[in-house]
């Protein structure tokens, strides 16, 4: 069966975003600037790509204005509003939850959580991620989007695997 993985960076103090929204801070100390964080490896292992709008509106507009950044992974985003087609993208304004549930029952590889805390919290209150892989980045923002909504239940991990890249330190965590 197909896993649901968050596969997410944060600062040493847990924020994902600045309080705009930049994420200009996600590189490492410098030690290693051509590492790409096992991103290539993750990626592989990845059909589908699901995240909320925030986060959906940060890379058209930001990130990647120019091209789709996931035009080879089915991608999807999650939102309240009605938006207009896009050949890349379908909008789901169905309950997530339910929607997550569905594709995990259809055959494929993983699918990947990209993003944002909102869709991280409804997930987590689901139980519905299988992985967690977050990779720590050594700065510390003081301020900024949490990871984490701090008012979910208790998850039991168990630690997969660690590495180093760049100064950051990748965590990956599978549900016990």
């Amino acid at each position: 069966m197909r896993k649901v993985i968050l596969y997410i960076a944060t600062s040493l103090d847990g924020y994902i975003a600045r309080e705009d929204g930049k994420v200009d801070w996600l590189s490492g100390d410098g030690s290693d600037p051509s590492s790409d964080y096992g991103y290539e490896k993750f990626y592989e292992t990845v059909d589908t790509v699901i995240m909320g709008r925030t986060s959906y509106d940060q890379i058209i507009n930001d990130l990647s204005p120019d091209k789709w950044v996931y035009e080879d992974k089915d991608s999807y985003v999650v939102t309240t509003k009605q938006h207009n087609e896009d050949k890349n993208v379908k909008f789901i304004t169905e309950d997530v939850c339910d929607f997550i549930k569905e594709l995990k029952g259809i055959p494929g590889e993983n699918i990947w959580i990209v993003g944002g805390s909102k869709l991280v919290d409804t997930l987590m209150k689901k139980n519905l991620i299988d992985e967690y892989i977050i990779t720590v980045i050594p700065t510390i923002l003081g301020n900024g989007m949490g990871l984490f909504k701090g008012n979910n239940s208790e998850i039991k991990l168990k630690l997969k695997e660690t590495a180093v890249y760049n100064g950051a330190v990748m965590m990956h965590y599978v549900n016990r």
